[in-house]
């Protein structure tokens, strides 16, 4: 009895089994729609405009960070140190949310781990 007469078709059938596996896991329907903790680069519902646009700077701060090969540092930021473009009474507050902003960038972009 030849045995590679069973061994070829049982291993095609498994090879095309697998295939068929592997391919299934892509047609799956579409994403899910994101919500506010999946749509990272949102700044939080509750912060106020200058915090909003506190927020946006220094997810873009972050990324000219990472973009630029520069470890993470918030206070390297020219936006948040000098924040002398926003008026005074909302300097604080920009502040505030520039730095919540950097730092969940940081995490999204650079990944886990201390820095």
């Amino acid at each position: 009895m030849n045995t590679n007469r069973i061994i070829a078709p049982s291993l095609l059938l498994a090879l095309l089994a697998g295939t068929a596996a592997a391919d299934a896991q892509y047609y799956q329907g579409p994403p899910p729609q994101p919500t506010y903790s999946q749509n990272w680069m949102a700044p939080p519902p509750e912060f106020a405009a200058a915090q909003q646009r506190g927020f946006h700077d220094g997810i873009e701060g972050a990324k000219k960070d990472y973009e630029n090969h520069r470890p993470p540092n918030v206070n390297n930021r020219d936006e948040y140190r000098n924040s002398h473009f926003i008026p005074s009474p909302d300097r604080r507050d920009y502040r505030f949310g520039f730095a919540r902003g950097y730092q969940t960038a940081v995490r999204h972009i650079y990944g886990p781990g201390p820095y």
